[in-house]
């Protein structure tokens, strides 16, 4: 994120409301290494923020009025009430940072309005947490405006709670946390307990390494039905287990789980995938920790089978992601993100981007599906002000 960025955001600003923002901010989207869909069952989580970001020029108001506009949307802005703001009032683009207006209002926070420019160049329906960018700087955006005085955690929370109930997606901490608390050149380990959290070094350039992310182009949305649906068979699982969340299955003590689950054959597979990918995500920690980073791969693809055989969230172009880049060489590669389209990751050879990008491309046209869109995942800074 450079100065001609915000530079380009601040200018069309002027050009819509008439005057200088008073400041301009950006938050990442994220990429997540290994830890699926344990962050709502109180997991651990390993995802670091990417160079693509969503950026806000903000300025305050003090009549009650918010005005949204966005340069990826084009109409607008749109203006609203401040005081009408609530869940389920607003099914557009702009329930997000809406949503996180009423947030910041619902925890005691007194905001009189703003009004706001937003662009992103994080792809959008891609598994990249496009969403929680958006929450999250408007959120540091506001904090800063108005001296809330909000750390990371506080704001990514306040984001979650806006997705959660004001646009009524059941989506976990993870992608919040992401965009507020990453740093570069870092993957974030991640207790979402708690939210506790250390950043590991992740230089794969340093080794020699890369790790691509491929979009498949296929779109998914989390707040139809299939993302609560595995939502609310953890939390079932977790009942019948008797504890608090999944996170409090040992993994030494599995088999003994899935036992007393009896014949809930789709319970079984949920706790299965959540208490198994909590230890392949200690296992990348300790691997990275260890300077062990290749070992990571066979790591990854677990996890894809997971996903795929017992989650059941993948999907054919996902599917064949995989399978192709681990033909071509690849050291390891998994779907990553809610599932049902989205993107995958692989971690390759330096020397093997080329073969590896291009045998997905081919596999894709083969199987007449759209062209998959890939580029190099580089940990990134979290979100920050810009301008």
């Amino acid at each position: 994120m450079g100065e001609a960025v915000a530079e380009t955001v601040g200018e069309r600003f002027r050009e819509l409301y008439g005057a200088e923002p008073e400041g301009v901010w950006a938050a990442p989207g994220r990429v997540n290494l290994i830890g699926e869909h344990t962050d709502y069952n109180d997991g651990f989580v390993m995802p670091f923020a990417l160079p693509h970001t969503a950026v806000a020029a903000v300025s305050r108001r003090d009549d009650g009025i918010l005005r949204l506009h966005s340069a990826d949307i084009g109409a607008g802005p749109v203006e609203l009430r401040v005081a009408d703001l609530a869940p389920g009032s607003d099914k557009a683009w702009t329930a997000y940072p809406s949503g996180v207006v009423w947030a910041l209002r619902e925890a005691g926070h007194e905001l009189t309005g703003a009004d706001v420019h937003l662009a992103s160049t994080v792809p959008s329906g891609a598994g990249l947490s496009s969403s929680a960018a958006l929450e999250v700087v408007v959120a540091l955006a506001l904090n800063d405006l108005y001296s809330l005085g909000l750390c990371g955690r506080q704001l990514a929370r306040l984001c979650q709670r806006a997705e959660n109930v004001y646009v009524g997606a059941p989506v976990g901490i993870m992608d919040q946390t992401a965009s507020a608390c990453c740093e570069a050149g870092h993957a974030l380990f991640l207790d979402t307990r708690d939210l506790s959290q250390r950043q590991i070094p992740f230089d794969l350039a340093a080794e020699g390494m890369r790790l691509l992310v491929v979009d498949t182009r296929v779109k998914h949305s989390h707040s139809e039905g299939e993302y609560g649906k595995r939502r609310a068979g953890c939390e079932k699982g977790a009942a019948l287990l008797g504890v608090d969340a999944l996170r409090d299955v040992p993994y030494a003590d599995l088999d003994a789980a899935l036992e007393r689950l009896g014949d809930e054959e789709e319970i079984r597979r949920l706790v299965r995938h959540i208490v198994t990918e909590n230890e392949r995500v200690e296992r990348v920690v300790s691997l990275l920790e260890s300077g062990d980073t290749r070992a990571i791969g066979p790591v990854l693809v677990e996890g894809h089978a997971s996903l795929r055989d017992d989650f059941r969230i993948s999907c054919p172009e996902l599917d064949l992601v995989v399978d192709t880049a681990l033909a071509a060489g690849a050291l390891g590669a998994r779907m990553t993100g809610g599932g049902f389209g989205g993107s995958a990751i692989v971690l390759v050879e330096a020397a093997d981007v080329e073969p590896v990008t291009e045998a997905v491309r081919d596999a894709f046209a083969a199987a007449a599906f759209k062209t998959p869109r890939t580029f190099e995942a580089v940990p990134s800074a979290g979100a920050r002000r810009v301008g």
